[in-house]
């Protein structure tokens, strides 16, 4: 697997999350109290960008339609809802980090 520097550990403050692009795709970069998680930034209910909702607690929500995804792994937890309608979504990929000094960097398969 080939690895990209995508950051260094200074532009990224604990408990915040960061947009990077990797090659052709848009990906989420989360620093959860030191730790770093990667995740594919796009909604999979209808493509909102994860990296303009909010991230409380290593969950990030879609600012569209409110569906929960953990940075640590990608998994979907809360369904999109529009009203009283919920919609299922499908969990997110999740990229490999490395950090190498005080370089961030993202292994994409």
């Amino acid at each position: 697997m080939d690895y990209t520097k995508v950051a260094d550990k200074k532009e990224l403050m604990p408990n915040t999350m960061k947009l990077v692009v990797v090659g052709d795709k848009e990906v989420l970069l989360a620093n959860l109290d030191g730790a770093y998680y990667a995740i594919a930034n796009k909604c999979t209910h209808l493509g909102g960008s994860l990296v303009k909702g909010t991230l409380e607690g290593g969950i990030v929500t879609c600012p569209k339609h409110k569906a929960q995804f953990d940075v640590k792994t990608g998994e979907a937890l809360a369904e999109a809802k529009i009203g009283f309608i919920k919609m299922k979504v499908k969990d997110e990929a999740s990229y490999e980090v490395k950090i190498d000094g005080d370089n961030i960097l993202i292994g994409l398969p």
